[in-house]
């Protein structure tokens, strides 16, 4: 079996995989991205050589703080867990021999503010509308959006792209591949808004452009993660792909700026 068909089939699953959880129930959605968020944060330990579990542990105390007021369950154990674990990492590292304290105290937080974080502005996207109402549409949308401006960038960019936009990150990419991916998206957008209505026609497009321009940068600092670390993929999990990191690094960082934005018209405009 040739690599394109291979790649075409586990994008196929996991995509299939991603919108049948998002569609299924909020439960269903949280617990894949539960999953995604540990698979990540085990890649991104392993690209910056963070040894131990306190990674993992970290993770799941914020992930389960981020989730916990949507069933109107108290934070306040799972808040003091994850300072307790910060603490004893840093005791850690404190007592140990031969350590390089801000090379791997660095390390860790980076980890955890790049590989679980995102997750948790990710899994808040669809309950913005109302904290215990889950939309499983609006999360759908969003991955369309960047699935969009990807795949127009890229057409674009092969088509008629010439200006590069960060050679010494990505070569490939350029001024003329972003331009379209941005365009591209904001016509998508519009098509979404006459479907469904959970946002108004404007209100989507400015998420179309939030999602295009954050996603890029997303893009390229991965990119720079991974040529900074000496690593052509985050992982192997998704054969032709790599890891999830490489297939999620648009929306890792997107995903703070998509949340705010969805938050404030949510709450600031009728």
């Amino acid at each position: 079996m040739n690599n394109m068909l291979i790649r075409a089939i586990s994008g196929a699953v996991f995509v299939s995989v991603l919108v049948i959880s998002i569609l299924y129930s909020a439960n269903s959605f949280l617990g894949l991205f539960f999953l995604l968020m540990l698979i990540s944060v085990n890649e991104f330990s392993k690209m910056l050589k963070v040894k131990g579990i306190e990674p993992y542990f970290l993770s799941v105390s914020l992930f389960l703080s981020a989730i916990l007021p949507i069933w109107d369950y108290t934070t306040f154990y799972t808040d003091a867990i994850s300072l307790l674990i910060v603490t004893f990492f840093f005791i850690k590292v404190l007592f140990k021999k031969n350590a390089k304290p801000l090379e791997e105290l660095g390390s860790f937080m980076l980890c955890i503010a790049y590989a679980c974080v995102s997750y948790l502005f990710i899994v808040k996207i669809p309950f913005t509308t109302h904290l215990s109402e889950y939309n499983g549409i609006l999360i759908l949308g969003v991955f369309v959006l960047i699935w969009s401006s990807d795949t127009f960038a890229y057409l674009t960019g092969v088509t008629i792209g010439k200006t590069k936009l960060l050679e010494r990150i990505s070569p490939k990419k350029t001024v003329e591949g972003f331009a379209g991916g941005v365009i591209a998206t904001m016509l998508i957008s519009y098509l979404i808004s006459l479907k469904f209505t959970v946002l108004l026609t404007h209100q989507w497009i400015i998420l179309g452009v939030i999602v295009s321009i954050f996603g890029v940068i997303g893009d390229l600092i991965a990119s720079m993660f991974k040529r900074q670390t000496g690593v052509k993929d985050s992982g192997k999990i998704i054969p032709g792909h790599g890891g999830v990191i490489d297939r999620l690094d648009s929306i890792i960082f997107a995903a703070p700026f998509i949340y705010l934005y969805l938050k404030f018209i949510t709450e600031n405009v009728s």
